[in-house]
């Protein structure tokens, strides 16, 4: 190969190289253009492998057109590739652009836990009835607890099987409050007659949880004291309360039962809701038991500074989570402490 065959190639393989580069439209493609025009097997390569032979003057020519040659090839590849990294990255701005005219996404609305659905309807109830609400400390003495509730040592309630005691240096017989009946005592312990108040709050009992059972569960607690209260304004309440809850045609009765902090005592039971009285699987006979109720004790009284001749009571309490099984047909109370989204969304109440 002459050094005029070898100059016009290498000029040649430029303007080859320079129309390669403007036509590559991906990076693989620009690759391919720089393989083909400075590869070890292209033209511009094979024809740089004979300078060699040359005349010192004609080598020395036909170099430096090779060695400008190279210089444009290298710069147009590289400005090619400038380009592709740029429109690249504007294809990926464009591609996670936000459009402001678009609506946005709405997050999802959260609802009411049913257990606050239903504390709230009971305490808007009661206070719709003119009662006060109170609340108590989780953390109750000895006294608050089960003395001052006619509850003496030897009560089962009082064993360790029931109750979860608390260990702290100096307060010898703390323990998490075994229902919020705590919150009545120190209501009256501060106050004197009348007394209408509400009291709903977490209770712990040393309990394995089950479809009924709960170690932690929600009650909420009535107390009336005044003076000409009888049986029938505690009748006249649970029935006012359960038709809040249930609807309007519900009624009450009361069975015999025993309470350490009422006497008489009564189980109450409010008609079914489902069936209306004719009897299904949620209540077998037409009745569903509900709470437990009776007119406070007169020692209750008197271990609160209250004049048991004078003054005369009535108490009721329930746990949140029986009325929302039964409300709602919950077959398991755990499901109610799970926090499965799927399960709490079905409820809908309004946060």
């Amino acid at each position: 190969m002459d050094v005029e065959t070898m100059i016009a190639t290498f000029e040649a393989e430029r303007e080859r190289a320079l129309v390669l580069a403007r036509g590559a439209a991906t990076p693989e493609e620009l690759e391919a253009a720089r393989v083909a025009v400075l590869g070890r097997r292209s033209p511009f390569a094979e024809a740089q492998r004979r300078l060699g032979a040359l005349q010192p003057e004609d080598r020395r020519r036909a170099g430096k057109v090779a060695n400008e040659a190279r210089e444009a090839i290298v710069a147009a590849l590289a400005t090619r590739a400038s380009e592709l990294e740029a429109a690249a990255e504007e294809q990926l701005v464009a591609a996670d652009r936000i459009d402001l005219t678009l609506p946005g996404r709405r997050p999802p609305i959260g609802s009411l836990h049913p257990l606050t659905i239903i504390e709230d309807e009971v305490v808007e109830a009661f206070v719709a009835m003119g009662f006060r609400v109170v609340e108590g400390p989780e953390v109750e003495d000895d006294w608050h607890n089960f003395e001052a509730l006619n509850i003496p040592a030897d009560h089962p309630a009082r064993t360790m099987k029931d109750s979860l005691y608390v260990d702290v240096p100096g307060q010898p017989g703390l323990l998490l409050r075994t229902e919020t009946s705590a919150a009545q005592i120190r209501t009256m312990e501060s106050q004197g007659p009348p007394v209408y108040i509400v009291s709903p709050g977490r209770v712990f009992r040393r309990e394995t949880p089950d479809a009924t059972h709960l170690p932690v569960f929600h009650q909420v607690e009535c107390l009336v004291v005044d003076e000409g209260i009888t049986f029938a304004d505690l009748k006249g309440t649970l029935e006012a309360l359960v038709r809040s809850l249930f609807g309007p045609s519900r009624r009450v009765r009361l069975g015999p039962a025993y309470f350490p902090f009422v006497e008489p005592g009564a189980e109450v039971g409010v008609s079914c809701f489902r069936c209306d009285g004719a009897g299904c699987r949620v209540c077998g006979n037409g009745w569903i038991e509900l709470l437990g109720a009776g007119m406070v004790h007169p020692q209750v009284l008197e271990n609160c500074g209250y004049d048991s001749e004078r003054l005369t009571g009535f108490a009721f309490g329930m746990g949140i989570e029986r009325v929302a099984m039964l409300r709602w047909g919950i077959p398991d109370m755990r499901l109610l402490i799970e926090g499965d989204v799927r399960f709490l969304e079905q409820f809908g109440g309004a946060a």
